[in-house]
Parts: structure tokens; sequence; C-alpha cells
């Protein structure tokens, strides 16, 4: 018997298991993207946190043009500047490349150099054979059926026709590009369908035939596979978080292997199958190798992005360990407590400056709770907590009465209803041409009044469909049926206080203040909330955890656990607009008459603080004019919130750098400059490290996702920012933007959020974490866990420890004073 077809069977599954492989460690390099709705800050690299930063830099390089460091002229106005001292720039260079000198470094920003190209594809190799000033481009139009035929495919929202969505991506594109006639007319290759009918009628085995197909050499086909990828990296986006979600319940997605073998396959549609030596395949195979194989040289710019990343540390290390007057350890008359977003650190250093008996507390602006929200009379459902959680119980509201909550279950579904249509009737074609024809001039003078300045407050989306009165009436509570009983309940607040750091000592008002944004025609609204809450205010949280703490039955049962609550404490909600810098107290009718005199008082106090913070922030957003007139600032503002042509409603977290977890007395009076995530932790109330651990394991990530995400829509706003905001246009109701009317899927922050115009208001720098705590218990957590060793060992965050009078820094089992 011959050997030849077993040998052809072996290498055949040699090949088909290293291209599964291939496809793993491709799909695996993307990150997820929320849609709008819920969006939350993602670190696009974190596909890559198990390689070091440079070695993703030269790869993202290599394979998709993407740099992750500005320009040289960014840098160079840094180093004119001062913001980046020349020992700074020696210490980078060592760490980097000692080989190297400083004025090789200074020369660079002088040098003009190419710009980053993507790793070339066959359809690149095709336009340039095209007369583009005629012609439409290969790899334009590619990009925009796939990216069209993606919008509907995956519409739940707002178009009134999709594609087949019971069958997989995969198949119904084969199917729709095999009957579509017009790029094949729009492109001059009537051959289109012919080849279509030759792809597999799966996606893996699709994509082993188009690697065999291009002849793409075996070491190279991971890295091909991502070049490719990159290609439509917006939806590549999206298709992983439909994964992410998949995977919260246990299960697995692989709309993202579908979305694979689409690119690829367009690439087999438009090879012509010649091999000749002046073939488009030919002289593309050339390419691709002399690409691949050029020698990585670290970029000057990575070195110089490294020394501004030393200076910001040095002069924060400097503020840090500097003389100043630790907090009063009296009992406090208030306890506030925000969350870690670094827009929190203005605010409650102005609160605290107002009295020595107001004690702040940073915690993750979830407030610990796991929850989902479902607002009484709808259909919603919405995550209230992190991205990176599953919820395990559900809040809705109530008013305390079934009959109440079914007579406003009633009239809200009738108000829903009537939007409903109105909004159908709206969206119809030509409707913006009728809409005044057909209501009279009453609607027009509607439409004028809503582009006018207004001082209209802030209001929950979960209002919708409510009077006044009605919401008033209802408020967020755990379900039971969810949530357990009264003992679950006590177990649950028992490990938010103990997580919050707050077992005793409680203050007569405890404030729980969550946080939101007020913008108008903002599609990425969301990303201005609260990152902690998935893309959400936080008022129903901090609503549903002071209704807990509040409960005699739960505080009773809190105390078999050693937490005992004063019944002369009262926990009391409220809301932090970011934008117009107002705290807003919740619930106010449940306020004992014993707790008047202190809300008054920390009422005012509150708007002392929202004018400090307010004055503070006033010159980054173009109103130094109103610095000293605080009622105009704060008309202003609100102004600013409400109007429809704003692109920059507020930076929220733009800037941001560091990470603080330590008491707040090691903080407490400095100035941080609303640059550090601030979350309270005192390792003497930690004997087992356990608290770290929750800390470093979650709020640390979530703040490296934020860092991140900043980072990467500065550096390469093209590939991993949103682009222009004025040219957005919302793709499938909330799954994402174009910018226009095609390309892929914008994903990450608009240019508007990071640059001004005429600067950058984010400078990219990786999160420099400060902790206070043994260096025991932090090592511990490191070793523990592989997801917090891999960011601190590969460079995606620094982990700083704050000792007495010293700080210094863990690198790899190491500690370096600084």
């Amino acid at each position: 018997m011959s050997t030849q077809p077993l040998a052809n069977m072996a290498h055949e599954d040699d090949l088909e298991a290293a291209i599964n492989a291939a496809i793993q460690t491709s799909i695996s390099r993307i990150a997820p993207t929320w849609p709008l709705d819920r969006m939350i800050a993602v670190n696009p690299y974190w596909g890559h946190r198990d390689q070091p930063f440079t070695q993703t830099a030269a790869q993202l390089a290599r394979l998709a043009g993407s740099p992750m460091a500005l320009s040289a002229g960014d840098y160079q106005r840094a180093w004119q500047s001062g913001e980046i001292d020349a020992d700074a720039l020696a210490q980078a260079r060592d760490e980097l490349d000692p080989a190297r000198s400083v004025e090789t470094l200074l020369d660079a920003l002088e040098t003009q150099t190419a710009p980053l190209t993507p790793a070339p594809l066959l359809s690149d190799t095709l336009d340039r054979h095209r007369d583009l000033h005629r012609e439409p481009a290969w790899c334009d139009t590619i990009t925009h059926q796939i990216s069209q035929f993606c919008a509907a495919y995956f519409d739940h929202h707002q178009s009134q026709w999709r594609p087949n969505q019971s069958a997989p991506l995969y198949q119904q594109w084969r199917n729709a590009v095999g009957t579509d006639h017009g790029i094949a007319m729009l492109m001059k290759t009537p051959q289109l369908s012919a080849r279509a009918s030759q792809l597999a009628a799966q996606p893996r085995a699709q994509i082993q035939q188009a690697i065999q197909q291009l002849g793409i050499a075996r070491d190279d086909i991971t890295h091909y596979l991502q070049a490719v990828l990159g290609r439509i990296s917006g939806w590549a986006a999206w298709c992983a978080y439909l994964n992410w979600e998949a995977q919260l319940t246990g299960k697995d997605d692989d709309t993202l292997v579908h979305l694979l073998a689409i690119r690829l396959s367009w690439e087999c549609l438009i090879d012509d199958g010649s091999r000749a030596p002046d073939a488009p395949w030919t002289q593309w195979q050339g390419a691709w190798s002399i690409h691949l194989r050029q020698a990585d040289t670290l970029p000057a710019t990575l070195i110089w992005q490294r020394a501004q990343e030393i200076s910001y540390q040095r002069r924060l290390i400097h503020t840090l360990t500097a003389p100043h007057d630790k907090a009063d350890r009296t009992l406090p008359q208030v306890q506030a407590a925000f969350c870690i977003d670094v827009r929190s650190e203005v605010f409650r250093r102005h609160l605290e400056a107002q009295s020595p008996h107001i004690q702040t507390l940073g915690f993750a602006g979830f407030f610990g709770l796991p929850i989902r929200y479902e607002p009484l009379g709808t259909d919603l459902q919405r995550p209230q907590l992190p991205g990176l959680l599953s919820p395990v119980m559900t809040v809705t509201d109530t008013s305390g009465s079934d009959s109440q909550d079914q007579a406003i279950t009633r009239k809200r579904q009738s108000h829903l209803r009537h939007h409903h249509s109105w909004s159908r009737f709206k969206a119809m074609p030509l409707s913006g041409f009728v809409l005044v024809e057909s209501l009279g001039l009453g609607y027009l003078f509607k439409l004028i009044k809503q582009t006018l300045p207004s001082q209209a407050p802030l209001v929950a989306e979960t209002r919708n469909g409510l009077s006044s009165k009605d919401a008033a009436a209802l408020s967020p509570r755990l379900d039971s049926a969810t949530a357990g009983d009264t003992q679950q309940q006590a177990e649950l607040a028992c490990r938010i206080l103990t997580g919050m750091g707050l077992t005793s000592g409680f203050a007569p008002l405890v404030l729980l203040l969550g946080h939101g944004s007020q913008t108008r025609n903002n599609p990425h609204q969301a990303a201005l909330d609260c990152g902690a809450c998935c893309g959400q205010s936080g008022d129903v949280n901090a609503r549903t955890l002071a209704n807990l703490l509040n409960d005699p039955a739960v505080r009773e049962r809190m105390q078999d656990a050693g937490i005992a609550i004063p019944d002369s404490t009262h926990f009391l909600a409220g809301l932090h607009n970011t934008v117009t810098e107002e705290v807003t107290l919740l619930d106010l009718a449940r306020l004992p008459e014993s707790h008047r005199d202190a809300l008054a008082s920390i009422q005012q106090q509150l708007n002392q603080a929202q004018r400090g913070a307010c004055a503070e922030k006033a010159t980054r957003l173009g109103l130094a004019e109103l610095q000293e007139k605080p009622d105009a600032l704060s008309r202003a503002l609100r102004h600013r919130a409400n109007d429809w042509s704003q692109t920059r409603p507020e930076w929220a977290l733009a800037n941001n750098a560091a990470m603080m977890i330590a008491p707040r007395s090691r903080t407490r009076g400095l100035d941080l400059q609303g640059r550090s995530f601030l979350h309270d932790y005192d390792y003497r109330t930690d004997p087992d490290g356990e608290r770290l651990a929750q800390i470093m394991t979650a709020p640390m990530v979530v703040a490296n996702w934020i860092n991140m995400q900043y980072f990467a829509s500065t550096v390469d706003n093209l590939r991993f920012g949103s682009g222009n905001k004025t040219l957005h246009n919302v793709v499938g109701g909330k799954l994402g933007v174009f910018e226009g009317n095609g390309g892929d899927l914008r994903i990450g922050l608009p240019m508007q959020s990071v640059h001004d115009g005429e600067h950058w208001q984010h400078t990219p720098l990786r999160l420099s974490v400060f902790i206070e705590a043994p260096r025991e218990r932090i090592e511990q957590v490191i070793h523990q866990h592989d997801t917090v060793r891999q960011l601190i060992d590969n460079q995606w965050l620094y982990v700083f420890r704050l000792g007495d009078q010293q700080v210094e820094q863990y690198q790899r089992e190491t500690w370096t004073r600084w």
C-alpha cells in the first residue's frame, strides 16, 4: 500500500492545526467594544497584555501601521516647555536603549520619518495599478461593503430592513455577495459572482482554503491573519464584544472568526489566479516579504514617551513625599463616598476644604453592587457594574405599594407606546421635511426652543415616561428573588462596607455619591458617565445601597458580622453632575427630621465645593473670564451641557495618569490636578490582603482600561479612536458610529475628547499606581493573579509602593527606590 495518501492527510491535518492556532491567536488580540448606550472605556491593547509594551508597539507598527507614541513634534514641544527634562530623558534612554546617545534622540525630533504603513495585502497591490483619481480603491470598497453588511446584519434598533439574522454571519454574507452584482459593475470585475460560488461553505474551511490559494507561508499565517483583521478592526472589536458577553454566561461566540473569513474571502475574490512574474499576486508576495522582514528598530518616539512618563512620575512623587498637614482623625460629622473617577478628585478636594469634619472616601462607582437595573414598567434591562463582571442581582423601582406601582406602570407604558410611534414617524423618509407642515407652527417653535440656550437640569434617562410626581414616588430596590433574604442582603452590605473600609466610626450623615454627565446630541454620552456602572450614571447604585443600609432588619443582621451602624446614622444617595459640578441629593423625603440641620449645612458646603471645582476647570474649558464670577460660570456650564452643538461638553477623564490605593489621609490637601484615581485602602485593616487583591484585580484593571483607551485614542485616533464627532452617524441605533456614511465601524473616543483643536488635552502616559502596603502584600497579589502580573511585568502600568518618606517601584521581583 502506498503511504503517500497518509502523508498527505497528515500534512493536511498539521496545516489545519496550524491555521486553527493562528486563528485563535489572531482573534485573541482583538479587544471588545461596548455599544454606545453602555459604552465603557476599553484597553484596545488588552489582547496583547501577555507581551511587553515595546514588543506590541513593534508588532502593531509592522502589521497595522499603528503608532504607540505621539509625533516627534509633540515631544519636541514638551521638551522645549520643560515638561520633559534631561534627567528623565537619560533615564528613559538607559531603560530602553542604552546604546543610543541623548544627542541622537534630540536629533530625531528634527528628522522627518516616513509614516507607518500596514502590512500590504493583495488589495493594496491592485490599488497601486488603479487610477484612484477616477476609480474607487479596492481596499475602500471592500471595507465599505463589509461594513454596510455588518451594520444591517447586527442592527436590532434602527433599520427597517436587515439580512436574515437567523443564519450565521459568514453564510449570510456569502449568499449576499454571490448575488450582488453592484460591486462587480462598479469595479469592472464581472467574474466576482463566479468566484464567490467557489468560496467554502464554512468560515474555518474558507480561511484554510484562502491561505492555500494565496500561498501564505506557514510561518507567516498568524501575522497575515492579524494584518487582515486590522483592516476591519472596528467591526472586529464589535464581534469580540459578542464573544465577551457570551463568555460571561459560560458560552462562546465565533462571530469574529466569521468576520475574519469574510475579509479574507475578499482577498480571494480579487485574485485573478495568475502567478506570472509580473502578476499582482507575485508583486504582492514580494512586497509582503520585504515589509515583514524589515529589521525592528525602537522608534525614538517611544523613548520620548517613556521620558514624559518619568517626568510626570518624578513630579508626582515629589508631591506625595513633601511634608503636608495630615487629616484630623476626629469623628467626622459627614462622610461622603465618591467614585474613584479622576473627576471626583477635584470635587473631593474642594469639599474637604470646607470643613475638617468632612471625610471623603473613594470606592468604585457601582458601590460593589453586582446588579442589573429594570426600570418599572419597561422591558429595559441594563447592567450597572463594570464590563469585566456579570450581574447576578436585579434592581427595580417601587413605591412600596403594589397598586401604585401598577398604576404608574400603566401610565408609563402608554406614554412610551406613544413616544415609540412618534419616533417611528420621525424616522420615516422625508419626515424631516413634512413635520412642520403636518403639525403646524407649534412644532417649528419647539424646534427653535430646543436650539436656544437652556438651563434645564440633569434628568436621568430612567425617568423617561414618568411624571415628576411618579418619579418622586419610586425608589430602586433589590429584587428579593435575586438578592435573597435579609441575611443574604446583610452579608452583601457587610462586604460592601468592608470593601469601602467603612466598618466603624460612622458619621451621622453618610453620602453615597454616584456620578453622571449631562450632554445632548452626543452618541458617546455613556462614555462620560460612570465607567464602573457600565457607562451609566451611578444614581441607581447609590440609591439602592442607601436603601439597603438604612433597612433596620438588614442592620440588625449586620451586627452578627461585627458591623454595627448606629441608629443615628443615615445613608443618603446623591448624583454628582460632572459637567456642572452640581451634586443633587436624592430621596430627601426619607431623611429623618433629626438630620435636617446637617442636611442644610452639607448642601451649603456642596455648593461651595461646586464653585471651587468649576473655577478650577474654567480655563481649560475656555471660560477663564468667568473664573471669578461663580453664578455666571455655573450658567455657562449648564448651557454647555444643554447645547446641541457642543462637541466638548467636558474633558471627562482626559489626562488621567495615576491611581492611589491608600488612605485619604495620605493625599488629603494635595492638588493632584484631576489626574488621579483615588481608592481608599488601609492595609492595617486588611491582614490577609484580600481587599488589596480585590482592588488590584478589579478597580485597578478598570483604571488601566480607561487609561489605555485615552492613550490609544490619542496616539492613534485613526484606528483606536472614532475620529471627528461632527461627522458621526450612529449605526444600528446604538452599535457604534460611522465617520461619514461608511468605512469601518469607529471605536474609542472622538478626537474632540482628547484634543481642543489646537492642543492635546490628554497626555498619553501609562498608569502609575501608588499603593500604601507592605511589599509582601503587593507581591502576593502579583504572584497569584496572572492578569495583574502581565500588566505590571510587561509595563502596561507601573506599580509603586508608598513608604513613610520614600517611594519604590516594583520591577519583575525587585524594588527600586526613587
